[in-house]
């Protein structure tokens, strides 16, 4: 294992740190921003809408953009938008500035993300074992980090753009210069990795063109499927556990702000460890427990009689809900060895559908019907992630010029596989 790639592994794992810290910074003090800017309520939606929008428009937007520029490029200037972007929504004080802050972070971090797992799933394959669940420990720990930086200005009564500004001062010229030793797919393997899916998929199955685009579809859309679940039960975590603490299971005001915490401390517990558990036990094994463990956590918070019944719930939801959507992001690496660029940036925007639905979905059952109910909706669909879980496991693997390559049980070994 070169140095090169060493470099290239830290540095990507900072990335993932520093926006873990910038999204929550952000996410944890929409209240501030509200006062800031006047948002009522009945305008906020739209405003948070927006954002996983444009995240979608950029991720589709990157598909098409790796075709002609690396992913680490794309990276390289993506998260200082997204940093700058955030110090902008800090610094306005009028509606129409805010929706141009918004706007720039939401289409930026699209590219982002899609770009950072790129990144993450080719370095993967060049090391042939399971690295993957490393970097979203990392952005899980930038989260914590994040959110207690925000907590600090709320409890010194900061301004926005005061709290912003020393984060964006120490981490955007840290990303810039860390931004050097990102590694491509196609340096770390040697190998072109900037094909379209659909002429990736036609030449391994030996498929027409016309037929390939169907096949992309069913082969991306177990995966699809998940990731939506996943971040469904995510946001229904980040949106409504402290309203669920307090107004169902009568917990304090001040303890309802525990459970996002302990759910963010759980996540990079449960990624610190999941690597060697796909290592040793396989991607679809480690799957199928995060998704039971998951989804017993939904059950504990919809029958808990009190509050710390209810934390213990949340306690779960971290340590399964983590490793769904880093295996998903590899799996999808998998299917499509010669094009996962592609492949990752489709994927990613079902990080955003279920984000959008997630919370509203819950909100609407807890209106009509009541908020322990609603939460067995994102336990069923977490449990549906059991149906999809084989599509996890390694396959075998087709150059350009038809030859295979077998798999080991957890992760592929050599240059273009996962």
């Amino acid at each position: 294992m070169t140095d090169v790639l060493r470099r290239g592994r830290a540095s990507l794992a900072f990335s993932f740190f520093a926006q873990g810290a910038t999204f929550a910074l952000l996410v944890t003090r929409i209240p501030a921003i509200q006062d800031r800017y006047g948002v009522s309520d009945a305008l906020l939606p739209a405003f948070l809408a927006a954002v996983p929008i444009l995240a979608g428009v950029g991720s589709v937007t990157t598909e098409q953009l790796v075709k002609r520029i690396r992913p680490s490029r794309l990276l390289r200037w993506s998260q200082p938008v997204v940093l700058l972007a955030l110090l902008g929504v800090g610094a306005g004080d009028r509606l129409f500035e805010l929706a141009v802050a918004l706007g720039a972070f939401g289409l930026a971090v699209g590219a982002l993300d899609a770009s950072m797992n790129m990144l993450g799933v080719s370095l993967q394959r060049t090391y042939g074992r399971s690295i993957m669940l490393g970097f979203h420990a990392t952005y899980s720990l930038g989260g914590i980090v994040g959110a207690s930086l925000a907590w600090v200005g709320a409890h010194w009564h900061l301004s926005l753009f005061v709290s912003y500004l020393p984060v964006v001062l120490v981490l955007l010229p840290a990303a810039f210069v860390g931004s050097r030793w990102y590694v491509d797919g196609g340096a770390a393997s040697g190998l072109e990795t900037d094909a379209d899916v659909d002429a990736s998929v036609d030449a391994e199955a030996g498929k027409g063109q016309g037929e390939s685009g169907a096949l992309v579809f069913r082969l991306l859309l177990p995966l699809c499927l998940v990731m939506t679940f996943a971040y469904i039960g995510d946001s229904t975590v980040s949106n409504w556990s402290a309203k669920y603490l307090q107004d169902v299971l009568g917990s304090s005001e001040q303890l309802a702000t525990v459970p996002y915490n302990v759910y963010m401390v759980m996540t990079l517990v449960g990624r610190a460890v999941g690597d060697f558990g796909v290592r040793r036990f396989g991607a679809v094994a480690v799957v199928r427990l995060g998704a039971v463990v998951a989804a017993l956590g939904f059950a504990v918070v919809a029958v808990a009689p009190g509050a710390w019944v209810g934390m213990l719930g949340f306690t779960l939801l971290g340590l399964g809900l983590c490793v769904l959507v880093p295996q998903t992001f590899a799996a999808a690496g998998r299917l499509f060895p010669g094009a996962s660029d592609a492949a990752i940036a489709r994927l990613n925007i079902f990080n955003y559908v279920g984000f959008l639905i997630g919370s509203p979905l819950v909100g609407a059952l807890g209106d009509a019907w009541n908020y322990r109910g609603a939460m067995l909706v994102p336990m069923v669909l977490v449990l549906a992630t059991l149906g999809y879980a084989r599509s996890f496991a390694p396959e075998p693997d087709r150059y350009g010029d038809g030859h295979e390559r077998p798999r080991t049980a957890d992760v592929g070994r050599g240059s273009n596989g996962l």
